[in-house]
């Protein structure tokens, strides 16, 4: 499959990278690394990215920023960090997406697990996850062509269990493993329009 994944050198995203290009052809994605560079805050780099690609099998996103800040600190600026990127972003990869995926082929997003266990600081973060979940269970209800679109919802991977753990205090990491197979099962499985928890 020729698999676009954007976020490839990320956390996440460069393990997922790793276990796919052993079976698929991956076009790596970043904003600024990767083989294309792209703004995922922007609908008009978006479409020059599937420009240059050309048609695709699957793309996955591993990227998006949110604003983490105290609720109390919270301003309506704050809250469009995650809207354009995180939130927006994603759903435009889909959208600008459509004419370029292949019959049978799939979409992968990213969420996480503070849109139903949150941290301190957590809420903007936590409302552009929760957004982008219910996203992927309508979409998916109206693709056409066969294609399939899940969502991955990992908790704190280990790989960021020594940089983040303080933040999520009580939280059991999750192997990056794990979370991996989260994306191989959205790529390579059948199932569409599932939120994929990886916890």
């Amino acid at each position: 499959m020729k698999i676009v994944i954007v976020g490839a050198t990320g956390t996440i995203g460069a393990k997922v990278t790793a276990e796919l290009e052993k079976r698929h052809e991956i076009i790596k994605v970043g904003s600024s690394s990767g083989d294309i560079q792209m703004d995922m805050t922007s609908y008009e780099s978006i479409e020059k990215m599937y420009k240059r690609v050309g048609k695709v099998d699957a793309v996955i996103v591993a990227a998006g920023s949110a604003t983490m800040k105290p609720f109390s600190e919270l301003e309506e600026e704050d809250f469009y960090v995650g809207i354009k990127s995180k939130m927006m972003g994603q759903v435009n990869v889909v959208l600008a997406g459509r004419e370029y995926i292949n019959d049978n082929g799939s979409f992968t997003l990213t969420t996480g697990i503070l849109s139903e266990d949150p941290i301190k600081g957590s809420v903007g973060l936590g409302l552009v996850n929760g957004a982008v979940n219910s996203f992927g269970i309508s979409a998916a209800a109206e693709m056409k062509r066969g294609v399939r679109l899940n969502v991955v919802s990992p908790g704190l991977v280990e790989d960021s269990a020594a940089e983040l753990g303080s933040y999520f205090p009580g939280h059991n990491p999750v192997t990056m493993d794990k979370v991996v197979n989260a994306y191989v099962k959205s790529v390579e499985g059948i199932r569409t329009g599932e939120i994929i928890k990886v916890y």
